[in-house]
């Protein structure tokens, strides 16, 4: 299994930032990629971003418009996710993910979850 802990989540006024980072543990070798997701209450998860473990390649959702960076500290199993000029509708529960290898899509089929970390985003 992959372990995932998430940090990092807070409260922030607009315009402000935060870095979320996800620490892996466990069978990591089994993890290609790793994801961001969010789930704002009463709504559906959606994906964030995501970046490759070997080739550092990003993906992220079309509304980060240059607002959100992926990154990852290899020696250290972490992935982090820098969140700047933040808004109110960035508010919800911000979750990492593992992807093993060999998947195409890059938005799907992950298979170990963290257990969250709260952004709420003041007006």
């Amino acid at each position: 299994q992959v372990q995932l802990v998430e940090s990092g989540g807070g409260l922030v006024q607009a315009g402000g930032s935060l870095r979320l980072s996800c620490a892996a543990s466990g069978r990591t070798f089994s993890s290609y990629a790793m994801g961001w997701f969010r789930q704002a209450p009463g709504k559906e998860r959606e994906f964030v971003a995501a970046i490759t473990w070997r080739g550092g390649s990003t993906y992220y959702a079309n509304f980060v418009k240059g607002r959100f960076t992926i990154s990852t500290e290899n020696a250290k199993n972490t992935v982090y996710l820098q969140m700047n000029s933040l808004k109110p509708e960035d508010t919800a529960v911000y979750y990492c993910a593992s992807q093993p290898a060999g998947l195409k899509i890059i938005t799907g089929g992950y298979n170990y979850w963290g257990q969250g970390t709260q952004v709420t985003v003041s007006s």
